[in-house]
């Protein structure tokens, strides 16, 4: 059995999974573990792959110090509707921000 080396590693947005998905779909028939993920990410991705990628840019351009694009990646796939979910998020991953970066990051998931 051979071994599999990760060349890089970046985290994905559902909807950027969802997008790799259906490139693999149109070339080779989806495996089981395949197929659940992508009924998972068809059942939870609620935007578009273009929106998604708006929205990334403009979070990184925040230029919150503290803010990783895993949590950026977490933040737009739950979509926090108040600060409070926003502060939720961001205290699973150890985070914390300005009140005021906050209220930054609301606006751009609006």
């Amino acid at each position: 059995m051979s071994e599999l080396e990760a060349i890089s590693e970046r985290p994905l947005t559902l909807v950027e999974v969802k997008e790799m998905l259906a490139e693999i779909k149109k070339k080779a028939e989806l495996g089981f573990r395949a197929n659940k993920a992508n009924e998972y990410v068809d059942f939870f991705a609620k935007r578009k792959g273009k929106e998604v990628e708006e929205i990334k840019k403009k979070m990184e351009e925040l230029n919150i110090m503290r803010l990783k694009p895993k949590t950026i990646a977490k933040l737009i796939d739950i979509e926090p509707a108040d600060a409070e979910g926003v502060k939720a998020i961001l205290a699973a991953e150890n985070t914390t921000v300005k009140q005021e970066d906050v209220g930054k990051i609301l606006e751009c998931l609006q």
